[in-house]
């Protein structure tokens, strides 16, 4: 199984688009918030599954705020992060996503890449398709791949 993982898109998706070929098949589609009112053409840009939730910037939207669901055997909590203060690090998102009993928790917010791999938890941002704020500044995703025995492995890439 392959998964596409974006976030912060901020209504400029074409980025997004050029990902979503780059990856080629996909499985899945993770978005974790600020589409900015853009979703429903994220949803139609693939035939797969699109899971998306709402961040800091999607006002007067239905999504929800954040997501639980399973990936393979991995119970997955998809959240866009500002309301566990990802800007200062991922340590309280961490605490909260363990005690949901999460093994993976997905979340946006810092424009930044990050693939934190734990014990008993694994934290993923993908960074921003639009506005990256890491050194070099290149939009990033991540494609997550479940392997024969059903293991999940990460890998950043850029555009």
């Amino acid at each position: 199984m392959r998964v596409l993982i974006v976030s912060d898109t901020h209504r400029q998706n074409k980025n997004y688009f050029r990902a979503l070929e780059q990856a080629g098949t996909v499985d899945m589609v993770v978005h974790c918030g600020d589409t900015e009112g853009t979703e429903v053409g994220i949803c139609k840009s693939t035939d797969c599954t699109v899971k998306i939730i709402a961040g800091n910037n999607d006002f007067f939207c239905d999504l929800p705020k954040e997501e639980e669901f399973m990936i393979g055997d991995y119970q997955v909590w998809l959240t866009h992060g500002h309301n566990y203060y990802v800007s200062m690090g991922n340590e309280i998102l961490k605490e909260e996503a363990e005690s949901r009993g999460a093994d993976i928790v997905m979340y946006g917010h810092t424009h930044k890449p990050v693939v934190d791999i734990g014990e008993n938890l694994i934290a993923v941002n993908p960074g921003s398709l639009t506005y990256p704020r890491q050194v070099g500044r290149r939009p990033s995703y991540i494609i997550m791949e479940l392997d024969e025995q059903g293991k999940a492995h990460f890998e950043i890439r850029y555009l």
